[in-house]
């Protein structure tokens, strides 16, 4: 099965970006900025965008 041409590049690779962080990912994002902290629980992180 071919990739629909959305998904390459014109170089013919494939793009690798992701819209969704993983959970580890996440923490340290919200660490950084700061509102993270280890008291704060694992469940129920806020929503956050990817750095570019």
């Amino acid at each position: 099965m071919t990739q629909h041409p959305s998904f390459t590049r014109s170089g013919g690779r494939a793009v690798n970006k992701r819209s969704v962080l993983k959970r580890h990912e996440r923490v340290d994002l919200l660490r950084k900025r700061g509102i993270w902290t280890e008291a704060s629980s694992i469940v129920g992180l806020p929503k956050t965008k990817p750095e570019e």
